[in-house]
């Protein structure tokens, strides 16, 4: 999983991705392709 500055260019990276806030935290999700994760805060 990456920690990254910007979440918007990972959700580009991939059609499925998904911006996802839980506990505070945005974190970038992807069902189809379980390499495209992210987190951030």
């Amino acid at each position: 999983m990456k920690v990254v500055r910007s979440l918007k260019t990972l959700k580009k990276r991939h059609k499925d991705s998904q911006v996802v806030r839980r506990r505070g935290r945005i974190y970038v999700i992807n069902k189809t392709n379980r390499r495209f994760k992210a987190r951030q805060g």
